[in-house]
């Protein structure tokens, strides 16, 4: 190799190692202890309620049902190709007391994606979502929890916050069950935790969400036996999302 191609490797080598350095933050460990915020770490004496993959006209009117009858609003990470689909149930969402947030506008690996097309990914997305509900979203969760420099780049222009998790039920699973759901979750879930659920199976196994749906009242309640409150993220006291360009 000569000396010039050995340079551009280097370069390549080391541009795809600042673009993929953020991937690192899908270690939980390693995130819940150096990076709370953006594990999701709020008030010692609040849970924050999450879901991802939505909204889905199959699945979703059924984990709304849920939340209503104990009362519990929460944040719904919204894909912006659902959204498109089903701008009625999106408005219903917020009408019903949930916050909104932004998914990206499909569910990809953004490892793949060129910092351009990343953030037209989270502009369309967060622009049909704020269109459509009224509602700006101040949060901002990868598909796969993987982080890479340019949604970093992107959300803070677009004035969104990173929010992963500190607790899943791996519910997407063919194999889970509303009991092994709740199992996972509590293994790591404590006060100031972020649950993240999902109310669709558009990225998981058929029928998977209704693990998460029959996980969803009895988890309500040990939450609230433990004496945390239960709600969405902007009552959470994560560190408020940075402004950003309005919405087209």
């Amino acid at each position: 190799m000569s000396r010039s191609s050995g340079l551009l490797a280097g370069a390549a080598a080391l541009v795809t190692a600042v673009h993929a350095a953020p991937a690192l933050t899908t270690i939980a460990p390693l995130r819940r202890r150096l990076l709370p915020a953006l594990s999701g770490v709020g008030r010692p004496d609040h849970v924050a309620l999450t879901f991802d993959d939505g909204p889905d006209p199959r699945s979703t009117p059924a984990f709304l049902q849920v939340l209503r009858a104990h009362q519990v609003p929460a944040t719904f990470f919204l894909l912006g190709s659902m959204v498109a689909r089903a701008p009625g149930l999106t408005r219903e969402l917020v009408d019903a007391g949930h916050e909104v947030a932004v998914h990206g506008w499909q569910h990809r690996c953004l490892l793949g994606r060129t910092p351009a097309g990343t953030y037209d990914d989270l502009a369309r997305s967060r622009d049909l979502i704020a269109r459509i509900t009224g509602q700006e979203p101040r949060w901002y969760r990868p598909p796969y929890g993987v982080l890479t420099a340019g949604a970093v780049h992107a959300a803070r222009r677009l004035g969104l916050t990173p929010v992963l998790w500190t607790a899943w039920g791996r519910d997407w699973r063919a194999r889970a069950t509303a009991d092994s759901v709740l199992a996972t979750v509590r293994r790591t879930l404590g006060g100031g935790g972020t649950v993240l659920l999902h109310d669709s199976d558009c990225t998981a196994a058929p029928g998977a969400w209704r693990s998460a749906l029959g996980a969803l009242p009895r988890l309500i309640t040990g939450v609230r036996d433990q004496g945390c409150q239960l709600g969405p993220l902007a009552e959470h006291g994560l560190p408020a999302p940075r402004a950003g360009t309005p919405s087209a």
